[in-house]
C-alpha cells in the first residue's frame, strides 16, 4: 500500500441479501469504532465518504423466493458498482462497508468495469466462512448473500451477473476462496466444477496461513492488474468476532487473519477492500467492529515495528 493514494469510503448497509436483520447498522458501528480515525492514523487522507441509499425490508415485499428482493439488490449494486468504478477512474482506493455480502456484486463489477475499459483484469481473494456460490435455483434459502460469488463469475441470474455489462466480472482461473467451512450440498458441487481455487480451513490447518497467502496472491496476481480482497467476517472464528449473523465455529484465528492482511498489504497490488456481515446487534460491546478496524489496518499496511 501507498500512503500516496487517497481512500474513498463507501458505505453500503444492506441487509436485504440475508434472512437476519442487522447488517444494515454496520457502517454505523464501524464509524463508532473510529475507522476514519484509524485510516489516518497510517498517513492516508479520505477523498470522501459516501452513503450508498438503501430500502427497508419492511417496506419490501418478497416477489420471487429463489432470489429474495432481487430487484432492490440489484439497484443498490448498480449504484455501487458506479461510485467504485468512479473511485478508481479518480485515483482513489475504494473501501467499502457493508452491509451483507451481496454488496460484493456491485463492488467487483464497477471495479471490474474500471480495469476492462483498460484492456485489464481483476483478481479476486473471497475471505468467508460459506461459499457464496448457490444459484436461485439451488439455494436452499433464497438469499442473495449467500450467491454473489456465483453470479461475479458469471452463473445464476442475468442481471446479478451482468450489471454495468461485465459479464463475467472475474475470470476462475484469479479467484480464490479462503476460510471456507460451510457449503450447502449442492454448492459444494458447483464449486468442484467452477474452476476457481478453494482453500478450507483443513487446508489452513495442515499448510498453514503464510503458505495459504502465498499461494493465494499468485494465483489472484496472474496476469492481472491487481486483486480485490471480500473480506466476510464470519471467515473469522466466532471467538474473535461474535458480531455476525452467521457464524460457524472453527474459523480462522485472530492473528492468522492479520497475518493474511499484512501479507495482502505487503504484495502492493490489492485494489481495493470491502468489509461485510458486521451486525452489531449480535455483537459484545461493539468489540468485533473495533476489530475489524485493527484488521483494515492490516490490511493498509500497519506493522508492529
Amino acid at each position: 500500500m501507498q500512503t500516496d493514494r487517497p481512500i474513498r469510503t463507501i458505505n453500503v448497509p444492506l441487509d436485504l441479501g440475508a434472512s437476519r436483520r442487522g447488517t444494515d447498522a454496520g457502517p454505523s458501528a464501524f464509524r463508532v469504532a473510529g475507522l476514519g480515525r484509524a485510516i489516518r492514523s497510517l498517513g492516508y487522507s479520505i477523498a470522501g465518504e459516501t452513503d450508498i441509499p438503501v430500502p427497508f425490508m419492511e417496506t419490501r415485499q418478497v416477489k420471487d423466493t429463489r432470489a429474495r428482493f432481487k430487484d432492490e439488490i440489484l439497484a443498490v449494486c448498480t449504484q455501487l458498482a458506479g461510485e467504485t468504478r468512479d473511485a478508481l477512474d479518480a485515483g482513489d482506493w475504494p473501501l467499502i462497508i457493508g452491509g451483507d455480502h451481496s454488496i460484493a456484486m456491485g463492488t467487483v463489477s464497477g471495479l471490474a468495469t474500471h480495469l476492462k475499459a483498460r484492456g485489464e483484469k481483476l483478481g479476486l481473494i473471497w475471505f468467508d466462512a460459506h461459499g457464496d456460490m448457490n444459484l436461485p435455483c439451488s439455494s436452499p434459502s433464497g438469499n442473495i448473500h449467500g450467491m454473489p460469488l456465483a453470479h461475479l463469475l458469471g452463473y445464476g441470474d442475468a442481471d446479478l451477473a451482468g450489471i454495468l455489462d461485465v459479464n463475467p466480472a472475474v475470470d476462475r482461473d484469479n479467484v480464490v476462496l479462503i476460510g471456507i467451512r460451510d457449503i450447502d450440498v449442492v454448492e459444494r458441487e458447483f464449486i468442484r466444477d467452477s474452476g476457481v481455487t478453494a482453500f478450507t480451513m483443513r487446508d489452513i490447518d495442515q499448510l498453514g496461513m503464510l503458505e495459504v497467502a502465498r499461494r493465494s496472491l499468485e494465483i489472484v496476481n496472474r496476469n492481472t492488474a491487481g486483486f480485490h480482497l471480500s473480506f466476510d467476517l464470519d471467515g473469522c472464528d466466532p471467538e474473535v468476532i461474535p458480531g455476525t449473523g452467521t457464524t460457524v465455529p472453527g474459523g480462522v484465528s485472530y492473528r492468522e487473519a492479520h497475518l493474511l492482511l499484512e501479507e495482502c498489504a505487503a504484495n502492493g497490488r490489492m485494489t481495493s477492500m470491502e468489509v461485510v456481515e458486521l451486525n452489531p446487534f449480535l455483537d459484545d460491546a461493539n468489540v468485533s467492529a473495533e476489530r475489524a478496524v485493527t484488521l483494515i489496518q492490516s490490511a493498509l499496511g500497519r506493522s508492529i515495528l
